[in-house]
């Protein structure tokens, strides 16, 4: 498995852990091992997203690069949006979904890299996307103030709901029967059978980042050292533990044989993989840690597993398929909130990103002239400021 890291610096780091059997009576400790460091983006990096062969990276200039992981080569880059990329989700082997500061969300043929839709979201910025289980849907937050429900089948926007904060974290559960939105400190429950909020968790600094370590227990961190479990049925705080000495910015949760792992990543350079006990009362037990020395922002785990196997914690039992009455009731009218169907405007269907479908891999530089600025003009504006 490899640890991969965004920073502020540009930097995209690589670190191969290697699991290690428990000695007799000592704590378990796994061994970790500098892989690669690369310069990846012309801005500090935004979001990373893994899926069974690529690491994909986000930036603030604008830019979504590819690595092939299986060969260890830079696979090219995406340049459709006109703005920071602030999430990147991958379905599965085949699809990668993108948001941007431009108001778009883009899905991505990850066999061909052609851009297959682009949406205009949000008014305002695409501050986060999570993808249901079943495929079928997406939700977005924006700095509009909306919740948007998105029909990922026919690639339309299919409900709008109005809140009354810019929300800032939007995730389903790994059964999708609930998913959670987070404003500032606090994260509402939602339950897909009645859209309505089932209660609201309070954290004690503002949320950076939430991972469902299972359907029913969620683990967050804040603008602070602590990660705290929290149960989404009772509201109540499991258990915290300090995880690191500066304010924690990602998080990843995965399982594999006899391991249930999660990886944080900070702001005092660490990452940091920690062993799930099965009563998540119980602070979890460090495996391994790393010091990047460098200012982390992102975080993605590539596990190196068969093409069909995701990474994440499995859902309790196989997710229904979403009907259309589930669709309304995501963006359901809970408090007098407005709430109204989107014109089945047609998406944008240019075609944007690496040239053609081959599965040779294209050189970093290489990218085709789909968009108004590229990286090489990026770099110069940044060369002009630094003479002025």
């Amino acid at each position: 498995m490899e640890l991969v890291a965004g920073s502020y610096e540009q930097i995209l780091f690589g670190f191969t852990v290697h699991p290690e059997p428990k000695a007799g009576g000592d704590h378990e400790k796994w061994t970790s091992v500098a892989d690669f460091t690369h310069h990846a983006h012309t801005a500090s990096l935004s979001a990373v997203a893994v899926n069974s062969r690529f690491v994909v990276t986000g930036s603030k200039d604008e830019t979504i690069h590819i690595y092939d992981m299986k060969k260890k080569v830079e696979h090219g880059a995406l340049v459709h949006h006109n703005g920071t990329i602030t999430c990147l989700k991958f379905y599965g082997n085949r699809h990668l979904i993108s948001g941007a500061e431009d108001g778009l969300i883009c899905v991505w043929d990850v066999k061909s890299w052609e851009c297959l839709k682009s949406m205009k979201a949000h008014k305002g910025h695409v501050t986060f996307l999570s993808i249901h289980p079943s495929g079928k849907l997406a939700l977005s937050v924006g700095t509009d103030k909306t919740l948007r429900t998105w029909n990922l089948v026919e690639g339309r926007s299919a409900f709008i709901k109005n809140i009354k904060q810019n929300a800032h974290i939007v995730e389903w559960s790994p059964s999708g029967e609930k998913y959670v939105v987070v404003i500032l400190n606090k994260i509402d429950v939602y339950q897909l059978h009645t859209a309505a909020i089932s209660g609201t968790i309070t954290n004690e600094r503002r949320v950076s980042s939430i991972t469902f370590l299972s359907d029913s227990v969620l683990a967050v961190a804040g603008d602070e050292e602590v990660v705290r479990f929290f149960d989404c049925g009772s509201l109540m705080c499991l258990c915290e533990f300090k995880a690191h000495e500066n304010r924690v910015k990602d998080m990843f949760s995965f399982e594999i044989p006899e391991h249930h792992v999660l990886v944080t990543a900070s702001s005092d350079g660490f990452i940091k993989m920690w062993k799930l006990k099965s009563d998540k009362t119980v602070p979890p037990s460090l495996l391994c840690g790393v010091n990047t020395n460098a200012r982390l922002t992102c975080l993605g785990v590539w596990l190196d597993r068969g093409a069909d196997t995701k990474a994440g914690p499995p859902a309790p039992a196989a997710p229904s398929p979403v009907k259309k009455k589930d669709q309304a009731r995501i963006s359901g009218n809970e408090s007098g909130d407005v709430v109204q169907e989107a014109a089945a405007t047609e998406p944008n269907s240019q075609k944007c990103g690496l040239a053609g479908g081959s599965d040779k891999p294209a050189k970093g530089s290489s990218l085709l002239p789909c968009k108004r600025k590229t990286v090489e003009m990026l770099e110069k504006k940044k060369r002009k400021k630094k003479k002025i």
